[in-house]
């Protein structure tokens, strides 16, 4: 049992580090965090450009409420639209705009390769070097 603990910390850990510098790369380069970098991403990659409110959270790791303080910003900032459902009322979507999907292709190359760097650095960790290679092909 120990060991899964403490396979879980370096995990952890891992995962921290990474998305520190995903955070740090995305913000410095393109004025974005990374959940609005990841929402944008996964609302380019979905048909029609759109997803519903509770799928978009469940995508990108967020409870209903965070992801709607997130949609509002991505609104506020013209990169995407909400738009109702039109069989069920109640649904509402996020709609990527023209303009989100321009930043989101503009932030690609830096979110991909603030991760390698991050990989690569962690792989310098002999704690964390075997984890980082079970990641990598």
């Amino acid at each position: 049992m120990a060991m899964d603990a403490e396979h879980w910390d370096r995990l952890g850990a891992l995962h921290t580090r990474v998305e520190q510098e995903l955070a740090k790369a995305l913000q410095q380069h393109h004025s974005i965090g990374l959940s609005e970098y990841r929402a944008l991403a996964r609302l380019a990659e979905a048909g029609e450009g759109e997803l519903r409110m509770q799928e978009l959270a469940d995508l990108i790791g967020l409870n209903q409420s965070s992801v709607s303080r997130l949609a509002s910003r991505l609104e506020s900032s013209g990169l995407t639209r909400r738009d109702l459902c039109p069989d069920d009322r109640r649904g509402v979507y996020s709609v990527i705009t023209e303009e989100g999907r321009k930043l989101q292709k503009k932030a690609r190359p830096t979110y991909d390769d603030a991760l390698r760097a991050a990989l690569d650095s962690a792989a310098a960790d002999r704690n964390l070097r075997p984890l980082v290679e079970s990641l990598r092909p």
